[in-house]
């Protein structure tokens, strides 16, 4: 996926404001060009996952279809770990093939960001180009 330094900037924001808990949100795509950054709340309110209002989200994927857009990428922070998948990622994210998963580790001074794309139980890390 390509995306705008500015949009990458707003997914680490909101990866900073939220450090009690992991913050969530969807990229929108067009022809897998970033667009536009969508927080969602993390209904779990726990630091070691996350969960969204599944009426909100379906209601937000209708709209990005409406507009010819899509669901290029999931993201959420790692509060405690690495900004690698874990366990409950890999399960979740066996529902969302071809989505990447980008994930902001927070364990260091400065977060760090890694993408990754799962599927069939197993991941690889994908490059996030900004433009």
């Amino acid at each position: 996926m390509k995306i705008a330094p500015d949009l990458l900037e707003r997914i680490v924001d909101h990866a900073r404001r939220d450090t009690s808990e992991e913050c969530c949100g969807v990229v929108a795509t067009r022809d897998g060009v970033a667009v536009e950054v969508y927080e969602l709340e993390n209904l779990a309110h726990d630091r070691r996952r996350f969960e969204v209002d599944g009426a909100v989200l379906a209601k937000l994927l209708f709209e990005l279809e409406d507009r010819g857009e899509e669901l290029g990428g999931i993201y959420h922070s790692h509060v405690m770990s690495a900004p690698e998948p874990s366990q409950t990622d890999l399960n979740f994210g066996r529902d969302w093939p071809g989505v990447e998963w980008i994930i902001v580790g927070l364990q260091q001074d400065e977060p760090e960001v890694r993408s990754w794309l799962i599927e069939d139980g197993d991941y690889r890390e994908v490059e996030l180009l900004t433009e």
